[in-house]
């Protein structure tokens, strides 16, 4: 049972995105961060599809009991759960230099300028070439890239948009 707050990743925006990712990046063996991860179905489903690691944000602790749950009966060995927020999380300054593919999916009611912080940090430390996708409702405004982010593309599944971007 999904923890307050979640909204999960429809099961076709998260077959649309591995599609789209397959001609975009090399997953097997990738390392994945999912921020904001809720019950954790798109870095474990990355697992799923042969990367190699997945780091899991999230925040929310009844949400987060449900993810270690997910993550322990899936992929114990190769799954890292991190309990803190993800401003807090990037605020770190983690080695994310072997991410190949971040995914954002934070509450839509994030603010636009929250999201534009976040993604200047996790800009600040994704190498060259990783892929980034935020997903965000279809109601909201268009995405701002940091500048070192070049946007590939976005695609509306129902409520959400899925935006796609590339670490220059």
């Amino acid at each position: 049972m999904p923890g307050r707050g979640t909204r999960p990743t429809s099961d076709r925006a998260r077959e649309a995105l591995f599609n789209t990712l397959t001609g975009l990046i090399e997953l097997t063996g990738a390392d994945v961060l999912d921020l904001y991860a809720g019950t954790g179905a798109v870095g474990l489903e990355a697992l799923s599809r042969g990367a190699g690691t997945a780091t899991l944000v999230e925040s929310d602790p009844a949400v987060l009991s449900v993810l270690r749950s997910n993550v322990s009966a899936i992929a114990p060995d190769r799954a890292h759960v991190v309990a803190r927020s993800v401003p807090a999380y990037l605020a770190q300054r983690p080695v994310l230099d072997l991410i190949r593919f971040a995914f954002l999916d934070p509450p839509y009611a994030l603010p636009e300028s929250a999201l534009e912080s976040v993604l200047a940090q996790l800009a600040d430390l994704l190498p060259t070439e990783a892929v980034v996708v935020v997903e965000r409702g279809a109601r909201g405004v268009p995405l701002t890239w940091p500048t070192v982010i070049e946007s590939i593309k976005q695609k509306r599944y129902g409520d959400g948009v899925l935006w796609y971007g590339r670490r220059k």
